[in-house]
Formats: structure tokens, C-alpha cells, sequence
């Protein structure tokens, strides 16, 4: 039985289905298919109008239905899991999901509707009101406090900030870099060695006036070995260690 329907009633396919399932009174879990299909079609063939954007819209979900349709009658398929598929599952789901859009479109609107109704009054104080400010009492503001409380509260907070530092660090001073230039560190072993031929190592490195003079010299003499420019020799262990020049 066709059913006279005006498209302005509906938004599209999934507005006019769900009018259709609420009208039939049938369970949206279970759509009776062909039934609704059926009225479906009927209401596409009375449709009147040029828009082809909203006609084919009505006219994909016509063969939606069609489809179902079909499949309804051919033996269900089974997924990986074993249980038979509804092909009637996708469409409920997009049915659900456009019910609880529609409702909650329709909640707003009436939210917007009632928030329309309410009126607030401006705040009118009289001027000598809003211009009015309770007076202060110093007394009461300062309590207890005096001029002797506000000096021991002032050595306490130095106390602490004194705290923070180093005792040992603080007495250092500043640090700074110890520039050292390895060039002329170089020539300065090589005239010693050229000038004394063999020495000792322990007296060459105590000739140095800083730890950093004296590392750099001991990498110096590791490079001078690396090209032969000196040789090592040692008699015995810890004894001391003798350098020979071949520097010319």
C-alpha cells in the first residue's frame, strides 16, 4: 500500500527510513526488509523534483535496500568467528546512529529555545554604593607585629639564603679557563730535549707550573714517541723513566 508522503518532511534516505520503521511500529533490530523496501519505492516514485543531488541520494539507498533484499533470500553467510551475518546490519547501524544525532540536534534546539526565554537584569547600584569601600584598621591589619618581630623576620630569611651557599666552593672565587697553546708547548719540549739529549721525565714534569701543563706535556711526549723523535727506557719498575732525543 503506497503511503502520500511530501519530501520537505524529510531530511533524506536515513530520515524517511527511520519515519518508516516508527510508523510500520516494527523493532529496528529487525526490519521487516521487504515491507519497508516496498513503501520505500513507493514514496520514490511519487518524488518530484530537479534536484539530482537529493534525488540520487534517495535513489542509492533505494538500491541499498534492493540489495539487502536480495541477499536476505540467499543462504546467510557465515564470518570468520562461525555466526551468520545480518545484511540488515550496517543499515542499523547507520539508523541508531542517525536517531541519536537527530535527538540530540533536536534537544539543542529546545535548549535554545527556552535559553531564549530568560531575561536578566543589569546590576543598578546607586552610585554613593558601588562607589563605597570599608575602611581600613591598620591596628587590626598589624596585629601583633612590631618593628623588632619585622628585623628578626628579616635575619631569618638572610639566615636561610646564607645556608644556600658553598663554604668551601665560595672561597675559590672564580673559575676560570686556563688557555694553553699546544704549539708552542711542543717547541718548548723539543728545545728541552734537543738542549739535554736524555733526561728524566719525572724532572720534566715538574718543571710544569699547573695540572693543565702538565697533562698537555705528557700528551706531547706520547706524540713525540708515536713520530721517534725520543726514546723511553727504564732500568727497572718504578724506577725512573729516561727520555733520549733524536731531535736534531
Amino acid at each position: 500500500m503506497a503511503i502520500s508522503v511530501k519530501l520537505e518532511a524529510f531530511e533524506g534516505p536515513l530520515d524517511l527510513l527511520l519515519h518508516l520503521i516508527e510508523k510500520n511500529k516494527v523493532d529496528i533490530y529487525d526490519i521487516p526488509i521487504v515491507e519497508i523496501t516496498e513503501q520505500y519505492l513507493d514514496y520514490i516514485r511519487q518524488m518530484e523534483t530537479e534536484d539530482m543531488n537529493v534525488m540520487s541520494e534517495f535513489l542509492v539507498m533505494a538500491a541499498t535496500l534492493i540489495d539487502i533484499k536480495c541477499r536476505m533470500l540467499l543462504p546467510k553467510e557465515v564470518n570468520e568467528e562461525g555466526e551468520e551475518e545480518d545484511p540488515r546490519e550496517e543499515l542499523v547501524q547507520k539508523l541508531l546512529e542517525y536517531k541519536m544525532c537527530k535527538y540530540m540536534s533536536l534537544e539543542l534546539r529546545d535548549r535554545q529555545v527556552d535559553a531564549s526565554r530568560n531575561l536578566y537584569r543589569e546590576q543598578q547600584l546607586p552610585q554613593e554604593v558601588a562607589a563605597y569601600k570599608p575602611p581600613l584598621d591598620y591596628d587590626e591589619l598589624i596585629g601583633d607585629m612590631n618593628l623588632n618581630k619585622l628585623h628578626e623576620l628579616f635575619k631569618s630569611i638572610v639566615r636561610k639564603q646564607e645556608d644556600k651557599i658553598d663554604p668551601i666552593r665560595n672561597k675559590y672565587g672564580k673559575i676560570e679557563k686556563e688557555e694553553i697553546d699546544m704549539d708552542l708547548k711542543m717547541l718548548y719540549v723539543e728545545a728541552y730535549a734537543r738542549e739535554h739529549k736524555t733526561f728524566s721525565f719525572r724532572k720534566l714534569l715538574e718543571k710544569q707550573k699547573s695540572r693543565a701543563e702538565l697533562i698537555v706535556t705528557f700528551l706531547i711526549i706520547l706524540e713525540m714517541m708515536k713520530t721517534g723523535k725520543i726514546r723511553i727506557s727504564q732500568e727497572h719498575i718504578f724506577d725512573d723513566i729516561l727520555i733520549t732525543s733524536n731531535v736534531a
